[in-house]
């Protein structure tokens, strides 16, 4: 008997993790209200309001009160706005060769991978087509950092559908932001990604001088091929001795990873793309680069010789011709930005929080859409049973996250970005710290903040991506807002 009840357990288990062919984003999970308000009125008219308002059937009843639902698809700037920078990708399946490695069957955006490296300045529109070519299971590009209108964040399933071959998509932002981010395909992302379909993505200052920059995209190819810029070993960037150099460093990878500097001190000027306050001259310390994160430094050009900037497995060597750089091993001590820099004021009261939300990640054996697995777990819960975190524009939210699942995931929030507040309870104290992508490791729990600012549902997920898709993944949604797109395995849709 006892054998027949654990059977059934199993099997009532299995069954109720399965996913429809096609399902709203909306119906997943239980939406979390952070102890502000919306808590009652969701008891009162039930989780299936979120689907009904999706389908187009009335107000969405998630805050104080019922209110007209808006489709993400309106969360868009003004189309009559004529574009001032206007770029074409065509995303195409084909033979990649690194620069001085090996062939292998990936993608890419005009011919080439990385894909083109799109420059903006501050205020101008930037619109990007993307057209895929043969991209079987089709493509979309996420602006990652870019804190884009919701309807352009290129999340296949929630935010558009899939752009399958032969078809396009238009992207529209305003670059609000001034700093190093990059682009990168969210449908069948881990695959893609790794693949070739990424690019850089530098928003320069409205009202600063244009000034000497490296970009330093670290990506690893299949066959384990680490290249900067697409290019395995040693990359060349010329400059005279004595010239400053902004130097981008963008991990594109699903790792953590560090870079560190020999023949020259550094500053390290920003973190995902928000300049620091009171950057302070470094020596001997690596910069930790968890996956999707950015960080500038400053380098000086010696009077003999030349830059080295280093990652495992490549390098790039900025100064004159042929100008020799020495190399080191990575420094064991790294760059905390929990205390580098200097204090500033961070423009809002984390304190005076409208919601606080829990998000312990863990790991736990059981069922994911019928697959049997040890999955993550996002409060204790495999997808689909995960929070969605409910906010309403305006609220200062702050989020606990923790880990203890035995590994390192790197957190990416879209469409925001978080202030560090703590880690393991140590107050942050030197420069504003604001992220996309929060390296947290096993033991930790960071405590961070954020102004909700930009109304969408958003994804919430670790960027190691083949996590992502292993379940730990939810949403972070504003009252009121819907989508018409679905997920599933019957849908197209596959952002993970």
């Amino acid at each position: 008997m006892a054998a027949v009840i654990a059977l059934a357990l199993v099997g009532w288990a299995w069954w109720g993790s399965v996913l429809p062919g096609t399902y709203s984003v909306m119906d997943m999970g239980s939406p979390d209200f952070g102890g502000g308000p919306g808590a009652a009125e969701h008891a009162a008219s039930g989780h299936g309001a979120h689907a009904a308002a999706a389908a187009g059937e009335g107000a969405a009843v998630i805050g104080a009160a019922a209110t007209v639902a808006t489709n993400v698809v309106d969360l868009a700037v003004d189309p009559d706005r004529p574009a001032d920078v206007r770029v074409e990708l065509t995303a195409r399946a084909e033979r990649v060769t690194p620069a001085g490695g090996r062939p292998f069957d990936g993608f890419t955006l005009n011919g080439q991978s990385p894909g083109p490296t799109i420059r903006a300045t501050q205020g101008q529109l930037v619109e990007v087509v993307l057209r895929n070519e043969d991209v079987p299971a089709g493509v979309t590009l996420h602006w990652h950092g870019v804190d884009v209108p919701n309807a352009m964040d290129g999340v296949a399933g929630v935010t558009q559908d899939a752009v399958p071959p032969g078809e396009s998509f238009t992207y529209r932002f305003i670059a609000e932001q001034a700093g190093t981010f990059w682009y990168h395909s969210h449908q069948a992302s881990h695959p893609q990604v790794v693949g070739g379909l990424y690019g850089a993505l530098i928003l320069q200052p409205a009202d600063a001088a244009s000034a000497a920059d490296a970009i330093v995209a670290v990506h690893t190819y299949p066959g384990g091929q680490r290249t900067i810029n697409g290019a395995t070993g040693e990359a060349r960037q010329a400059a005279e001795p004595g010239a400053a150099v902004r130097v981008r460093l963008i991990n594109t990878d699903s790792t953590p990873t560090s870079a560190w500097v020999t023949g020259s001190s550094f500053r390290m000027l920003a973190a995902d793309g928000t300049d620091l306050n009171g950057p302070t001259s470094v020596d001997g310390r690596a910069v930790p680069l968890t996956a999707g994160g950015r960080a500038d430094l400053e380098v000086t050009v010696p009077s003999a010789g030349a830059v080295r900037i280093q990652v495992p497995g490549a390098s790039l060597v900025i100064g004159p011709d042929r100008a020799e750089a020495s190399t080191s091993p990575a420094p064991r001590e790294q760059v905390d930005l929990l205390s580098y820099g200097e204090p500033a004021d961070a423009g809002f009261d984390a304190a005076q929080a409208d919601r606080r939300f829990r998000y312990d990640i863990g790991r736990l054996p059981g069922f994911l859409d019928g697959a049997p697995g040890y999955w993550w777990t996002i409060n204790g819960g495999i997808v689909p049973a995960v929070p969605m975190y409910m906010v309403q524009e305006g609220d200062v939210v702050v989020m606990s996250i923790s880990n203890n699942s035995g590994e390192v995931h790197p957190m990416h929030l879209h469409g925001h970005h978080l202030l560090v507040l703590s880690r393991d309870g140590v107050p942050s104290s030197g420069s504003p710290w604001w992220v996309d992508s929060l390296n947290v490791e096993h033991g930790e729990t960071y405590e961070v903040a954020f102004v909700a600012d930009n109304p969408g549902i958003w994804m919430d997920h670790c960027h190691n991506l083949p996590h992502a898709a292993e379940g730990l993944m939810t949403h972070l949604a504003y009252g009121g807002v819907t989508t018409p797109f679905r997920l599933g395995r019957d849908s197209g849709n596959d952002p993970e």
